[in-house]
């Protein structure tokens, strides 16, 4: 039974978790565990030299030795002192770093998962799993380590002085201690379910708060205040309940103990004062030193009994972050990869199909070839898997069946940070860090200097722009570009990827947000980044794509037609539909296509 029982606690999150902890902080929690024994022996000592006291002050021929006492006195309240400090102090320091370690392992798990992963999984579920997580690690270990040496290393120095100076007396305490436990046991049921509750609240006001920093205009607009209020409203009070429900629980273990405490108490009076304590007479000092014992036990006792109601509350979020943790990676790097060829940056797609899980096919046996060095354009309507090309070109995700290939190297066995090398890309949705606009240029080629920096900002132009900030190159954009506009962070984009100078391009509505203005500015500024490089532009607005050199129709996650522009507006088929309906009039032999559909 022993054994199950330990085995059943190895295989488990408890196991799993102290022994990573104490492996990687092994010496802080050494030093920290010598720290608790030298406090459990100076608690069970002050307990022991109750006798000598209360003799010293009562028995006259113990007086001679009231400075021994005293001193030896001094001495444990000092050893006490000092061994609880260096225990406080290494034992944060053991957490602090466990709290560090799992941020650092949940991160660099997050950061290497796909974009399926975060498209399946709310930030509000991850941040909870990182920060709490790695809290409840350091609370569990802290706790365990604290339980198992400190109090139950004085605990059992403070019976053996019970034992030692009233044997019969004891027997009071070991009736209660069993008592106190069981009854903490009912407590433990309901912990868990309460505490995923508890979670589940928390994720939501993260959620609400997260959807009210990003769409705090669209909340205003639709005037949506008094929802968003009640949302958060409702998951505050939900995790007002629930924690007010474990703190009840915590709570019952402590006035339990209390109460058992004070009979055990009465029960030593009763006995000691009718004299049934023994049949040897009993000192005053022994009587003492044995109910200072009893009374100092209580509070060891108490945190025993409270530590698996604590280890329940942690479980939930430990097994939340251990969940992250040890979920598979779909997208992994071939053991044997290689870097990508030197190459003119030729892609194809061979019998290529793809569905996003649990869902059909978004493409299916689709062969294309996107030349090298040429521009080629995807038009069709919306959800025919035009985006999902790009995610599975620079391999976001991997093909159900058939290979994307650059260069003729299947993209499955070669190296990531080749593959990212050879790629640029410019979105819709511009993201920006939190950083100067010089940092968030610079992220494209970290060794860059300035003047390459501002050389790619004035291609694009957002040299102007820039100029005219605070700080020019220096000045802060805010969360996610907050203090831009929509056209000034798509040229910021278009910077990064001028400054990158990748063999490939991949621009998905890359002049979407920008005015007329500015986007014959920055069309110029493409014309010269494309040249020579292998061009993928995903738009639905066709007066952008006229130019290409080739034009693929996609329709249902299929190519149906592709061409230049003549060749598909004289094939009169689904491109030719398009262009009519953007240019609003069917376009005749002598047509002109300068005007701007918008």
């Amino acid at each position: 039974m022993i054994k199950k029982t330990w085995a059943k606690w190895q295989s488990g999150h408890i196991g799993r978790l102290l022994g990573e902890s104490l492996r990687s902080q092994g010496w802080l929690y050494g030093i920290s565990m010598i720290a608790m024994v030298v406090v459990a022996a100076t608690t069970a000592g002050t307990a022991w030299m109750m006798e000598n006291i209360v003799n010293t002050m009562t028995e006259p021929e113990m007086r001679s030795q009231v400075y021994l006492v005293a001193g030896a006195v001094i001495a444990l309240f000092f050893g006490k002192a000092a061994a609880s400090y260096v225990q406080a102090v290494f034992l944060a320091r053991a957490g602090n770093r466990i709290i560090a370690i799992q941020q650092e392992r949940l991160y660099a798990k997050l950061i290497k998962r796909g974009v399926g992963f975060f498209s399946r999984n709310e930030s509000s579920s991850l941040l909870l799993r990182v920060t709490q997580g790695a809290q409840a690690a350091k609370r569990l270990v802290n706790v365990v380590v604290t339980s198992f040496v400190r109090d139950l290393l004085t605990l059992i120095g403070l019976v053996f002085v019970m034992v030692y100076q009233q044997p019969l007396l004891s027997v009071l305490f070991f009736v209660v201690g069993p008592v106190a436990l069981v009854s903490v046991r009912f407590l433990l049921k309901r912990v868990r379910s309460i505490m995923r509750s508890e979670m589940a609240a928390l994720s939501e006001i993260i959620k609400v708060l997260q959807e009210t920093s990003g769409g705090i205009t669209i909340i205003k607009v639709f005037a949506l205040e008094d929802h968003m209020a009640g949302r958060m409203n409702g998951a505050i009070k939900s995790v007002e309940k629930r924690a007010n429900s474990i703190s009840k629980l915590q709570a019952v273990a402590s006035p339990l103990m209390e109460f058992l405490a004070g009979l055990a108490i009465a029960g030593v009076l009763v006995i000691s004062t009718i004299g049934i304590a023994g049949s040897a007479p009993t000192t005053a000092g022994q009587l003492m030193s044995f109910i200072t014992a009893l009374l100092m036990a209580y509070e060891p006792a108490k945190r025993l009994s409270k530590m698996r109601v604590v280890i329940e509350t942690a479980l939930v979020p430990i097994g939340m972050m251990f969940e992250l943790l040890d979920e598979e990676e779909p997208m992994r790097e071939s053991p044997d990869a290689k870097p990508l060829v030197a190459g003119p940056g030729e892609i194809r797609l061979k019998d290529l199909s793809f569905g996003y899980k649990g869902n059909a096919n978004v493409i299916s046996d689709m062969n294309v070839t996107f030349e090298a060095g040429k521009t080629t354009a995807l038009v069709g309507q919306s959800g025919g898997g035009k985006s999902t090309i790009f995610g599975l070109i620079m391999r976001f995700y991997d093909p159900d069946s058939g290979t994307v290939e650059i260069d003729g190297q299947d993209l499955q066995s070669a190296s990531f940070a080749s593959l990212r090398q050879k790629i640029s890309y410019v979105g819709q949705e511009t993201f920006l860090f939190s950083a100067s606009i010089m940092d968030n240029l610079r992220f494209a080629r970290p060794d860059a200097t300035d003047e390459d920096v501002k050389e790619a900002a004035r291609a694009a132009h957002a040299h102007e722009f820039i100029s005219k900030t605070t700080r020019g190159y220096d000045t802060p954009v805010g969360e996610n570009g907050a203090f831009l506009s929509g056209g000034q962070k798509q040229r910021l984009a278009i910077a990064r990827a001028i400054l990158r100078k990748s063999e490939i391009l991949l621009l998905d509505e890359a002049t979407s947000a920008l005015d007329s203005e500015s986007e014959t500015l920055v069309k110029t500024a493409l014309d010269k980044l494309t040249e020579n490089v292998t061009t993928i532009v995903i738009a639905h607005r066709l007066s952008t794509v006229l130019e290409a050199d080739k034009i693929i129709v996609i329709q249902e996650g299929q190519v149906i037609e592709e061409g230049n522009l003549d060749t598909l507006i004289e094939k009169d088929g689904m491109f030719r539909q398009l262009f009519d309906q953007q240019f609003k009039q069917p376009v005749s032999e002598g047509r002109s296509v300068s005007q701007d559909p918008v």
